[in-house]
C-alpha cells in the first residue's frame, strides 16, 4: 500500500513543525522584514478579501515582482528594491479575471498566475470555473498578470492497488483539483461526483516520486453501472453497499504499477507540454517558471525541470524558510499563505497576537 511521506502532507502537525523550526520569517511575528522576498499565494478570491491586502501593500510602498525577477534574484544576477513582494494566483480561476486583475491594476500591482492548460476551455459554454483562453490571453497581454505554468493537468494519480473508499453522495464537496485522474492525456479524464460507486485508491501528486497504479477502467465502469442500476444515491442506504462494490471491483485484475521509464517519460511530458501549450496559445516565450501542484516535487520532477526549460519552481520541501532568499535553490522555492500580507511592516500592520 502506498503511503504519503510527511513532506507531502499539510495539516496541524506540519504547521507546528514549521513553526518550531523557524521556517516562518520574522516579520510574521512582528519582526523586521530583513533581506528576503516574501511570496504570497492565492487561489479563488473575493473583492472583500483581496482589496485590503492590496491596499496594505500600496499604502506602505511595497512593489510587486515578476517570475523573471525572482529567477534573477535567487541566482544573484539582480538585487531587488526594498519592500519587494510577489503575489501568486494558482490555478487561474475565474476570479483572476473578474476580481484580481481589476484590483491589481487599481492599486498599481502585478501578479503571477500559474495556469493549467488542460483545464482551460475556449469559451464559457463548458461551465468551467477557470478563465477561458481568450481571458488568459488578455490578462497576459495586459502586463498585469505574468502567466506561468502549474503543470499541464494538475493531477493526482492512484498509487496503490488497495481500494480505500468509493465515490459516494457528497463527493461534490471534494475540491475539483483534488479529484484523481482516471486517464492521462490525450484521453484526459478525472473522477467526478457523477461516478457514484467508483473505487478510490491511495493517491498522490503526479509530480511526486510515487509510480502510478494502472487501475482497470473495468472496475470503475462496472461499479458505476451497478450503482446506477440499483437506484443511484439510494444504493448507499443499503447496509452492505461497500461489500457489494468491493466484490464487483475484485472481478477486475489487480492494478499493475507503471515502470520507472514510463513514470519519468510521463512527468517530462507533463512539464514540457504545459510550457509549450501556454507559450503557443499566449504567443509568447515567457512561460519558463512553474509552481508544482500542492507544492509537491519528487526526484524525477526535480531532474526534469531544467531539462524541460524551467528556470524556477515553487515546491515545498521540509527544509528552508517560507520566503525567497538570494542563493536559494531555484527549483525549491517556498511561499506563504496570503493572510500574512497584512503582517508586513507598515501602517495598519496586524500582529500575530492581535
Amino acid at each position: 500500500m502506498s503511503t504519503v511521506p510527511f513532506s507531502e502532507r499539510g495539516g496541524k502537525a506540519r504547521g507546528c513543525l514549521d513553526l518550531v523550526s523557524g521556517r516562518f520569517p520574522a516579520f510574521v511575528f512582528g519582526g523586521r522584514l530583513g533581506a528576503l522576498l516574501p511570496v504570497f499565494h492565492f487561489h479563488e478570491v473575493t473583492r472583500d478579501d483581496l482589496e485590503p491586502k492590496l491596499r496594505h501593500l500600496a499604502d506602505n510602498g511595497y512593489r510587486t515582482v515578476t517570475s523573471d525577477d525572482i529567477a534573477g534574484y535567487v541566482r544573484g544576477r539582480i538585487t531587488l528594491p526594498a519592500r519587494s513582494v510577489a503575489l501568486c494566483f494558482d490555478d487561474a480561476w475565474k476570479s483572476l479575471a473578474t476580481v484580481a486583475a481589476p484590483l491589481l491594476k487599481q492599486y498599481g500591482q502585478t501578479a503571477i498566475a500559474y495556469a493549467i492548460p488542460a483545464r482551460i476551455t475556449e469559451d464559457d459554454g463548458s461551465g468551467s470555473p477557470f478563465v477561458t483562453w481568450p481571458e488568459l490571453t488578455a490578462l497576459h497581454a495586459s502586463g498585469v498578470i505574468d502567466v506561468q505554468s502549474h503543470t499541464e493537468s494538475h493531477s493526482r494519480i492512484f498509487t496503490s492497488a488497495e481500494i480505500e473508499d468509493f465515490v459516494q453522495p457528497g463527493y461534490d464537496a471534494t475540491p475539483l483539483l483534488n479529484r484523481p485522474q482516471r486517464s492521462a492525456v490525450p484521453a484526459l479524464a478525472f473522477v467526478t461526483p457523477a461516478d457514484l460507486g467508483a473505487p478510490l485508491y491511495a493517491m498522490r501528486s503526479r509530480m511526486s516520486d510515487a509510480p502510478r497504479a494502472l487501475v482497470s477502467s473495468g472496475a470503475h465502469d462496472r461499479c458505476v453501472a451497478l450503482v446506477e442500476r440499483e437506484g443511484g444515491a439510494a444504493f448507499f442506504a443499503r447496509p452492505n453497499w461497500r461489500q457489494t462494490l468491493a466484490a464487483v471491483a475484485a472481478e477486475s485484475p489487480a492494478p499493475a504499477i507503471e515502470s520507472a521509464d514510463d513514470q519519468q517519460r510521463t512527468i517530462e511530458d507533463e512539464l514540457a507540454r504545459s510550457r509549450s501549450i501556454l507559450n503557443q496559445r499566449l504567443k509568447t516565450a515567457s512561460v519558463a517558471h512553474i509552481c508544482l501542484p500542492w507544492g509537491i516535487s519528487g526526484r524525477r520532477t526535480e531532474a526534469m525541470l531544467e531539462r524541460t526549460g524551467y528556470r524556477t519552481a515553487f515546491a515545498n520541501r521540509l527544509r528552508g524558510q517560507h520566503a525567497v532568499h538570494a542563493g536559494d535553490d531555484p527549483y525549491w522555492l517556498k511561499r506563504l499563505p496570503n493572510h500574512y500580507i497584512t503582517r508586513l511592516p507598515g501602517h495598519g500592520r496586524q500582529y500575530w497576537f492581535s
